[in-house]
């Protein structure tokens, strides 16, 4: 029988969301007594939240769920697999805050140890609930995603408006920090399963199931910070080299550029997400930011070679200008047929290509992970 937690169902912390413009939405809070700020996203997932909280790609940003319950079937075990958590895709919460419009208190999972409320209380994450969700997704839809203030406020506190919206006026962009720099590892780290290769993964705030499928692949990994150089790289002596996702704008990681530019002529590469905005701004391609993102589990990619197209995971706010590849080496390989945006990228002669969307899903489906055993291939002929 599935554990129960009888947590009572009367909540009397108020909370606040501001957005930059001075729209304001009024709920109750859970989590963490505490005040945040980032940038408002929404995702339109309907399972897999603690993948989603964990997953570093959320850095600095307050998230909005899109399905009406949250929480239901708790929160799973800190439980290890290979040296990694087996359900979660980084060792703690990385979103700003949480925006949903109904929590459920008492959930039901063979797996579940506690509830959506305690974690992120756990974490010092605040949450918001009892809001229009639908009202601020087609906001945010609208503007574009906004700069944001959320505050849970202590029992029996009323909260302040008129003193919230005056600091609400010089919020500050998380994507002007570099974002990458607080999810990489600060030393390299090895996962050995005793494989016949070896890969090099540039860390910029990798999902633990990017790992997995490595490992699962018999591949050794070796981890390493995100401004890690090119030569440091290759006193490794990979047989090839990954490129992580990770939070904000591509173009932050200098370092991390000059070193793909050397890398994708000498060794073979994949990337995924902002790997792949990475990949494209070294060899001489342009990145954007989206108006409100793809943060999803049902972004089709279609494959402009065999026609094929796949239902993805997704969760970026940044792009590759596609015509801004014509004078590189790189070409299409995958568009997002909803709006023209790149989904893939790959090297006119070489073993080298990235995706914008998460083949190891977690969550969502996990049609393309194929991609690893392309990549797999790409060492076994090098």
């Amino acid at each position: 029988m599935a554990p129960q937690h009888s947590t009572s169902n009367k909540n009397s912390k108020k909370a606040i969301l501001l957005l930059e413009d001075g729209t304001s939405f009024i709920g109750k809070g859970f989590g963490a007594t505490a005040k945040i700020s980032g940038e408002v996203v929404f995702s339109t997932q309907m399972v897999g939240y603690p993948e989603a909280l964990t997953d570093p790609s959320y850095k600095g940003q307050i998230l909005t769920f899109t399905y009406p319950l949250v929480g239901n079937y708790g929160v799973p075990s800190n439980e290890l697999n290979l040296g990694l958590p087996l359900y979660f895709e980084s060792d703690h919460i990385q979103v700003q805050g949480l925006i949903i419009h109904e929590l459920c208190h008492e959930p039901y999972h063979w797996a579940s140890t506690r509830t959506l409320d305690k974690w992120l209380a756990d974490e010092g994450v605040p949450g918001i609930y009892g809001v229009d969700t639908r009202r601020l997704t087609k906001k945010l839809r609208t503007h574009g995603v906004m700069l944001g203030i959320l505050q849970v406020f202590d029992e029996g506190v009323e909260p302040d408006l008129d003193a919230l919206l005056k600091n609400g006026k010089n919020i500050a962009d998380p994507n002007l920090t570099d974002l990458v720099k607080e999810v990489s590892v600060k030393e390299p780290v090895k996962y050995n399963v005793d494989g016949k290769k070896t890969v090099v993964l540039i860390d910029c705030g990798v999902k633990y199931s990017i790992i997995r499928n490595l490992l699962k692949r018999g591949i050794n990994v070796v981890r390493v910070p995100y401004d890690t150089s090119a030569s440091e790289i290759l006193s490794y002596n990979p047989d090839g080299v990954f490129l992580s996702n990770g939070p904000g704008d591509p173009k932050k990681c200098t370092k991390t550029i000059d070193a793909i530019r050397e890398l994708s002529e000498k060794k073979p590469l994949m990337g995924i997400c902002l790997g792949a905005q990475i990949l494209a701004l070294a060899l001489g391609g342009d990145t954007y930011k989206l108006k409100f993102g793809h943060r999803a589990q049902n972004q089709p990619a279609l494959d402009l070679n065999s026609k094929r197209c796949y239902i993805t995971t997704q969760n970026h706010g940044y792009a590759i200008n596609m015509d801004s590849l014509r004078q590189t080496p790189l070409e299409p390989w995958f568009v997002n047929p909803n709006d023209k945006t790149a989904e893939g990228i790959k090297h006119k002669s070489k073993p080298v290509f990235a995706v914008q969307w998460h083949p190891e899903a977690s969550p969502g489906p996990y049609d393309t992970e194929l991609l690893f055993d392309k990549f797999a291939k790409t060492l076994e002929v090098t």
